[in-house]
């Protein structure tokens, strides 16, 4: 049985993350008693994207000026075309992303999230879903692209796309638990 209940989860993201790729798992974990805390570039707000249009804006907790990694027991990453390639520009961001994959935390990406772990270079010899536009880039990193709805490869949970979510969350939610399963 997954229990989630004390967990702190980082979800890093900033403008244009996929909404659904944001809200949906934050919700699911915080339905299962973990504490979230939204983790950006910049303090405020950041909008989602809600298909082909802006979305809701969503509180942040910490910039990743402040955040710790050593915080937090696992790492959420929305997708979003606009957000990881963003992120995946700021030094900070990404090592705040590789902390995680040196401490050993679970990680969890979906979408256009991985492009965060093939910037911090944790694909290497995993087993990575994603949106498919990013094969190529998590094959020239190294990792093994496969076209699944959510995969899971010593801790690192990914998933291709917002209609994958019910799947996505219940991965994350077990592997954040320490309750590995095969994905």
């Amino acid at each position: 049985m997954a229990n989630l209940k004390g967990k702190k989860i980082a979800i890093l993201a900033t403008d244009g993350f996929e909404q659904s790729e944001l809200l949906k798992p934050k919700a699911a974990l915080e339905a299962e008693e973990a504490g979230t805390s939204v983790i950006s570039l910049k303090a405020g707000t950041i909008k989602g994207w809600n298909d082909k249009n802006w979305g809701e804006s969503v509180a942040v907790d910490l910039t990743v000026d402040e955040a710790k990694p050593a915080d937090f027991d696992a790492l959420l990453l929305p997708g979003g075309v606009m957000n990881p390639d963003q992120l995946r520009m700021n030094p900070k961001a990404v090592a705040f992303v590789r902390a995680f994959a040196d401490a050993g935390k679970p990680i969890a990406a979906i979408c256009h999230g991985p492009w965060l772990l093939v910037e911090a270079g944790i694909v290497k010899d995993k087993t990575v879903t994603s949106w498919p536009s990013l094969k190529t880039d998590i094959v020239n990193a190294g990792g093994k692209w496969v076209d699944r709805e959510v995969v899971t490869d010593s801790g690192l949970t990914t998933s291709r796309k917002p209609a994958d979510i019910p799947a996505f969350n219940r991965a994350i939610i077990h592997e954040f638990a320490g309750v590995h399963v095969l994905a």
